[in-house]
């Protein structure tokens, strides 16, 4: 598809499950985003300051979403 600019333009943008790197299918409905937001010493969240973990179908059913969450926020720095 295309913009008013010429530009070629995608209606849909897989996402990939951040435990496993495989592309999340458009009808998994199982699947989750999860945004995680920074915060400060005191505490409070930084506005606008976030990371998002997307979780497949597949990653829940097994029982594998509290460890891979807990294991990806480990590696971006999360305590």
């Amino acid at each position: 598809m295309e913009n008013d600019k010429g530009q070629l333009v995608e209606l849909y943008v897989p996402r990939k499950c951040s435990a496993t790197n495989r592309i999340i299918k458009a009808d998994d409905h199982a699947s989750v985003q999860i945004n995680v937001a920074k915060v400060d010493e005191e505490g409070r969240a930084i506005p606008g300051e976030y990371v998002t973990y997307a979780l497949s179908g597949y990653v829940r059913s097994r029982g594998e979403s509290d460890d891979s969450l807990n294991r990806l926020a480990q590696n971006d720095g999360f305590k």
